[in-house]
């Protein structure tokens, strides 16, 4: 059985906690403890409480007892709100700073082949319905028959004529 156990409005910012859940996204429960205890950040630390939390809530929601079966099948950090913040600097400049906050979720599960992925979604791959194929164009398109030069030219301001960047032609 999947579940899941979730921390939000965490003081670090997602990008940092993704490099720890990096580490432990597919491991087994006790292999990814073992990583975190060791890991020399302070993520790590929170983490570790979200997947301990993960841990007990698949032991008291679904009795789940050998717990040596769990593995850590979905780990994110998502991006949370950020705390603005302003640092005087030398003449009259003001520096911004953002204290970024995140989301953790951490789902465990028990079952051998369990799908990695997010918690009560559908992979993206089950319910895609199947691809259907469009009539072959008759005519080559346009840009096949532009040499390379001209096509990359073609968007730029600076291929444009003159005329139609609202200046006169210059009469020689």
């Amino acid at each position: 059985m999947r579940t899941s156990a979730h921390a939000r409005f965490i003081r670090v910012s997602a990008r940092k906690a993704r490099l720890v859940l990096d580490q432990i996204r597919g491991k087994g429960v006790g292999e990814a403890l073992a990583t975190l205890s060791f890991t020399p950040r302070a993520a790590a630390r929170l983490i570790e409480k979200v997947l301990r939390s993960a841990v007990a809530n698949a032991e008291h929601n679904h009795q789940v007892r050998n717990l040596d079966d769990l593995r850590v099948v979905h780990a994110v950090a998502d991006g949370g709100p950020s705390l603005k913040r302003v640092q005087p600097r030398a003449m009259g400049r003001a520096f911004f700073i953002k204290h970024r906050m995140s989301h953790l979720t951490i789902a465990v599960s028990d079952e051998v082949n369990a799908v990695m992925g997010p918690v009560g979604r559908v992979p993206r791959g089950a319910a895609a319905p199947a691809p259907t194929t469009a009539p072959a164009a008759t005519a080559a398109p346009a840009s096949a028959s532009t040499p390379p030069a001209r096509r990359r030219a073609a968007g730029s301001r600076a291929a444009a004529p003159a005329r139609r960047r609202g200046r006169a032609k210059e009469k020689n």
